[in-house]
């Protein structure tokens, strides 16, 4: 991969991680403004933009800022080949003029600077996420690719987390998206903020690789449907796990087993006979991993056939010194199987002296999302582990974050777009953003004010307003204060620049701001708005540009 050293901070960070995000990885539209400003001179002017978003996702109250550290190494990378401006040059005009194309040259993004609340951070709308200063050409040309890095994995870390959140602490959450992904950058970066999000492992090898996230997978279906009898199985013998003897042959142990389940006092008359085919698979799949065995169990009959099955291996493994996993179940009413699963497990721990045997992990998958999570809690289950991929990694519920990019400056000069949908109106010029914890250590709100505003203190007592409706107010005496934007790209300043932490590092962010918001924020139905507000000087400084730049009608 390659690196950069930064020319002013002496920095050296890796290029994005896919191949893909480069300087042409942007619309159209940023190259043809970018030749307009040229034209017109335009285009050294100092501009501030913001990127945030206007509405949380998936009828939430929260989000999980995500994709900050691609932006970094984007911009910190950020240089046009001269087969990339021989592409732009064909794309554009025949009359734009030879300059422009030296001008792209030259451009680093070495002037620019960015302000970003930290990765993993619980955001909220209006809020900047980021904010991006630079000469205005070329701060329009980051415009797309920003959008891009942010919108999806802010979009799928607060899917995550909203699993998770249903979920509870205590469950492990795996990551099983990849094959229904779009497309490989769709699942790679699925598996990264799903993690974020506060997944606990993927089954996507290549992520595994690329970020240090723990992986986790065993076997599928056809596994098990492609053995045909124990005949298959030639190497019948298992070490010991200790290394001090050898089983010769480890079928007959597991047939011994399978024959004290199906006659045993506790479980006599629940099985009879049991698929042979699935028991040499499982047995094949034993002797591959005898410390990491794990059974998909519903290949042909989850009760009559797979649990049996399962555990005569996983017993027969044990007195060789091994612990089986467990099972995975990936078709069926999962909440009743789960129970009646747990129950043989524990009638076995009885009746066999086995300790920890009815503590066995079930795994369950097919299909899973929030819903089905908050129905199987809801109806009571045995589950230790979901397998989630398709409505987790495509987001099924909603499809995109909305992020917007929005020039609040130039030269110094505030700026503000107007809409008839109050909702679409920005807010303008260079903003410190704040947040404002209560006495039980809970965030209570947001706030906004211009840059040389004195800054809100602890024990204050504090105005805040909605930004547009103007009977929307209230006081607040924060107990403790704590400011959100931190410098990560300091351009030709002299700013001290952040370093970019560790996924580890991001995912414990993330996990600790949301156990610290109030629970009626983060409940799935009818959540609380979590409030976001502009200090009162700058509610009257939005409401003075506003009406000083909407027309004035006429009647006739």
């Amino acid at each position: 991969m390659e690196m950069k050293k930064n020319k002013h901070s002496g920095r050296v960070i890796a290029g994005p991680t896919n191949p893909m995000v480069t300087p042409l990885l942007t619309d159209l539209y940023q190259f043809t403004m970018a030749y307009a400003y040229w034209k017109a001179g335009k285009h050294q002017q100092r501009a501030v933009f913001d990127l945030y978003f206007r509405k949380n996702p998936f009828g939430g109250e929260y989000t999980i800022f995500a994709g900050l550290e691609e932006c970094v190494r984007f911009i910190s990378n950020y240089k046009l080949s001269d087969e990339e401006i021989d592409f732009i040059k064909k794309s554009l005009s025949i009359s734009c003029e030879d300059g422009f194309f030296d001008y792209l040259r030259g451009i680093d993004c070495s002037d620019v600077e960015v302000y970003a609340i930290p990765e993993g951070s619980v955001v909220f709308p209006k809020i900047p996420l980021m904010r991006i200063e630079g000469p205005v050409a070329v701060v329009q040309l980051l415009e797309t690719p920003f959008a891009n890095l942010i919108n999806y994995a802010s979009l799928v870390s607060t899917n995550a987390a909203r699993h998770r959140f249903v979920a509870g602490k205590s469950k492990t959450l795996l990551e099983f998206g990849l094959r229904r992904a779009q497309g490989p950058d769709g699942g790679v970066g699925a598996s990264k903020y799903c993690y974020i999000g506060g997944f606990d492992a993927t089954s996507n090898v290549a992520a595994g690789r690329l970020f240090g996230i723990p992986l986790r997978g065993t076997h599928s279906h056809a596994f098990v449907s492609s053995y045909m009898s124990l005949d298959e199985i030639v190497d019948k013998s298992l070490c010991r796990e200790d290394g001090s003897s050898t089983c010769e042959d480890f079928v007959s142990l597991v047939q011994t087993w399978l024959s004290k389940i199906q006659w045993s006092k506790s479980l006599s008359g629940v099985f009879s006979e049991t698929n042979q085919s699935e028991l040499a698979a499982f047995i094949s799949y034993a002797l591959a991993f005898p410390d990491n065995f794990l059974a998909l169990v519903d290949t042909y009959d989850v009760m009559r056939s797979g649990i049996p099955n399962f555990c005569a291996v996983a017993l027969a493994l044990n007195d060789l010194g091994y612990k089986a996993v467990g099972i995975r179940l990936d078709s069926g009413d999962l909440a009743y199987l789960s129970c009646e699963i747990r129950k043989i497990f524990r009638s076995i721990e009885n009746e066999f002296g086995l300790p920890n045997f009815g503590k066995t992990s079930i795994t369950a998958s097919n299909d899973l999302n929030e819903e089905t999570l908050d129905a199987l809690n809801k109806q009571g289950h045995e589950i230790d582990a979901y397998g989630i991929g398709t409505y987790l990694v495509t987001c099924y519920a909603q499809a995109a974050l909305g992020v917007v990019f929005k020039l609040v400056e130039i030269n110094n000069q505030p700026r503000i777009k107007l809409s008839e949908d109050v909702s679409k109106v920005s807010i303008p010029c260079k903003k410190r953003i704040y947040r404002l914890y209560g006495k039980e250590g809970y965030p209570l709100v947001d706030i906004m004010t211009e840059e040389h505003e004195p800054s809100p203190k602890e024990g204050d007592r504090i105005l805040c307003r909605h930004p547009f409706q103007e009977s929307k107010r209230a006081y607040v005496v924060p107990q403790h204060v704590e400011e959100l934007l931190r410098c990560y790209c300091a351009g030709t300043s002299d700013k001290k620049e952040e370093t970019l932490p560790s996924l580890r590092d991001i995912r414990q962010l993330c996990i600790k701001q949301l156990e610290q918001m109030r629970p009626d924020h983060m409940r799935r139905l009818n959540p609380t708005p979590y409030k976001v507000s502009v200090s009162a000087q700058l509610y009257d400084f939005i409401h003075y540009l506003w009406l000083n730049e909407a027309p004035v009608g006429e009647l006739q």
